[in-house]
């Protein structure tokens, strides 16, 4: 029976991964970290910017999927920008490090809107498949381990205005193999092109709060659509929160808030709506931002769309 209930493990997990290979990771708090998959966002505002996230899925499922990154985003002039980002991701057998160069370039269409052009660049994806890890002794399809890199290229663009805002990338244009069968091993996967579109609006209300719509769309060839509705609630440029709701897979809480001047912190709950809540606590995420910032000038908690903007440079 333990034997029949570990198989059956596997087989999930494997099938997880061979998804995950077509459809990259997808964040709820992903407008608080958006150069991860748009390098157009890289060093977009005033001053640097440093970003923390984990994310962890699956709560309570030993070998679940979980994801950290890390990215920075610094302005090196008023058109200008660089930034850099690394992202591991792991499940079960299956690990991962993307490391990519960001670079974001403005072009100013009117005196209110604002064209970000960028390119991810030098770096790609280490994929490492560490298949003893399954426990199954005297199987040949559990005995090699797997290990390569695959360079990768990207790109993205970001319109801003005043009130709104949207962005389409394609974090990865590649189409690279994972990994594959080989010397006996039964696992195949494909890195397919990705393409993201996401748009927003604030709407301004009484007491300075900001009402911010919006939706991030994620398009992959033989992955079902997935799409992110959400709305977000700004009170005083200090505190935001809201819900989100990605179609068919899960409804989200999340809050995001100042604590000094130059930090600010997130989190978000999502709960499942598919066959998986029966198996899990649900997924967990924060993030954390960090802003070197300029000592004449205040922080405050922008809209939704520019918080990869620093919090400083729209006083």
């Amino acid at each position: 029976m333990k034997k029949i209930k570990l198989y059956c493990f596997i087989v999930i997990s494997m099938s997880y991964i061979q998804v995950r290979a077509q459809q990259d990771v997808t964040y709820t708090l992903y407008n608080y970290n958006m150069n991860v998959i748009n390098p157009a966002y890289a060093g977009v505002g005033e001053t640097p910017e440093f970003t923390s996230n984990f994310r962890s899925q699956w709560a309570g499922l030993e070998g679940g999927p979980e994801i950290q990154s890390f990215s920075a985003g610094v302005p090196i002039n008023e058109k200008i920008g660089l930034g850099f980002s690394i992202v591991n991701s792991s499940v079960f057998v299956l690990k991962e490090i993307d490391v990519t160069i960001d670079f974001s370039y403005k072009v100013p269409v009117t005196e209110t809107l604002d064209l970000f052009l960028g390119i991810k660049a030098l770096g790609g994806s280490l994929v490492q498949v560490d298949l003893t890890r399954a426990g199954v002794e005297n199987d040949p399809l559990f005995t090699e381990n797997i290990s390569e890199f695959n360079p990768n290229i990207g790109i993205g663009a970001y319109l801003r205005g005043d009130n709104f805002y949207v962005n389409v990338s394609a974090p990865a244009i590649l189409k690279t193999n994972r990994y594959e069968k080989e010397s006996g091993i039964a696992t195949e996967a494909t890195d397919k092109l990705h393409f993201y579109a996401g748009a927003g609006y604030h709407f301004s209300l009484k007491n300075d709060m900001i009402f911010t719509p919006s939706v991030l769309t994620r398009m992959v060839s033989g992955v079902p659509l997935s799409m992110d509705i959400s709305g977000t609630l700004n009170m005083n440029n200090t505190l935001e929160f809201g819900i989100s709701h990605r179609l068919k897979e899960s409804i989200s809480g999340l809050v995001f808030f100042k604590i000094t001047d130059s930090v600010r912190a997130g989190y978000a709950y999502d709960s499942s709506i598919t066959a998986v809540k029966d198996y899990s606590g649900g997924n967990h995420e924060v993030i954390l931002k960090f802003n070197l910032i300029n000592s004449k000038k205040q922080s405050k908690i922008t809209p939704v769309d520019e918080l990869t903007d620093p919090i400083l440079s729209n006083n």
